[in-house]
């Protein structure tokens, strides 16, 4: 069977962004003019061409295996979405036998989608294709989406019914376990940073020490925003963090972090005095000393600061930021505060943070006083 692949490109000026090569290892030229246009002109995270190529490698894979052209596949999507759900490249599997759930494949879904829109809109594949691939889809509209212009968002015709997935916050202990676990002021810095401001981990790996205005009054540096706080940039970054959000916001901070970073500096300091790196996080304890963390160094720390503290379960950076929101959320904090304080784009992506949890449920009906305390008969 042909096999298309995702393939990373590094530009002559070190840009980086990834395309899909056909069985015979030729550039698939529609797929990487999406993936340049997603990454250049949408200003996209290398990860997220990365996700895409994948996904489209899939889907030139699935119209191969029904000799049609991808141009022509739009009606028979129905049956790609059940050959995502059941197909395996090493093997045939059951009918039975589920190899990606809903979830993923609604991500591939939704990657083929944005390359058909794009297709569409520069002139290769006719726009009315996309009343296949919607439930309502008007052309002119999506034309001028791709321009940039607000649209309404049309409803996707092949999506698979995704379970609620809860929330899946670091416990109070365990987050306390992570600092007492840690043996020096860095690692404490990353645990508390993403506990208490609810940063990414790629925006924290991203952070350069001009974004951070840990001073009461920040108006000497050129910044309006009173009280100690950081501003999360979007940049392309040599260690490959990326805020995921193209809107710069800020963050504030609270003393327990101030206190985290004063310490981590005065270590960064003693142990590398030459500060040759403007990046917030660096290295101090492997080569080379000095230069940037990358993203999944900090996966490593939480890893072993998990490992050390005897975790039932391992710490993973986004639970740090859950928490953050949930802890934001029990507080008091609105749906749009929440928004702006984490960097969604949609409102939608908040919302999830403030349903009540079993726990507060139940001690909201607790509170509600009973007859015996009233003094009503039954």
């Amino acid at each position: 069977m042909a096999t298309f692949r995702s393939f990373p490109v590094r530009l002559p000026s070190d840009f980086r962004y990834w395309t899909v090569l056909d069985p015979a290892y030729r550039v698939v030229v529609e797929a990487d003019d999406f993936l340049l246009h997603h990454r250049m002109g949408r200003d996209g995270a290398e990860s997220t061409s990365q996700s895409y190529a994948a996904s489209l490698a899939l889907f030139f894979d699935w119209a191969a295996s029904i000799r049609t052209p991808w141009r022509e596949s739009a009606p028979y999507l129905g049956r790609f979405v059940f050959w995502l759900q059941h197909y395996r490249p090493d093997q045939v599997a059951a009918r039975t036998d589920v190899v990606r759930g809903p979830r993923r494949v609604n991500a591939i879904m939704a990657a083929v989608r944005s390359f058909f829109r794009h297709a569409a809109s520069v002139g290769q594949l006719d726009p009315e294709v996309l009343g296949v691939v919607y439930d309502s889809f008007d052309s002119s509209a999506a034309n001028e989406a791709e321009r940039g212009g607000r649209h309404n968002r049309a409803s996707a015709r092949h999506r698979l019914s995704e379970p609620d997935s809860p929330i899946v916050n670091a416990a109070g202990e365990d987050v306390a376990g992570l600092i007492r676990a840690a043996r020096n002021a860095r690692d404490r810095f990353i645990v508390i940073a993403m506990w208490r401001m609810g940063l990414r981990r790629g925006e924290l790996a991203g952070l350069h020490r001009s974004d951070v205005h840990f001073v009461p009054d920040a108006s000497q540096l050129g910044c309006g925003f009173r009280g100690t706080h950081l501003h999360v940039v979007r940049r392309t970054n040599p260690n490959r963090a990326w805020a995921k959000s193209r809107r710069q916001r800020v963050v504030p901070a609270d003393w327990l972090t101030v206190q985290a970073y004063d310490q981590y500096i005065a270590e960064r300091e003693r142990v590398d005095p030459a500060g040759r790196s403007d990046f917030l996080l660096v290295n101090l304890f492997a080569d080379p000393v000095g230069a940037p963390m990358r993203p999944c160094g900090i996966n490593e720390v939480l890893a072993r600061l998990s490992s050390r503290a005897n975790l039932r379960r391992p710490v993973h950076p986004h639970m740090l930021r859950h928490s953050f929101a949930t802890n934001v959320a029990e507080h008091g904090g609105t749906g749009d505060v929440l928004k702006e304080l984490l960097g969604h784009a949609w409102i939608s992506s908040s919302e999830v943070y403030l349903h009540p949890s079993p726990e507060r449920l139940r001690a909201v009906v607790e509170r509600v006083p009973t007859p015996r305390k009233t003094g009503d008969k039954l």
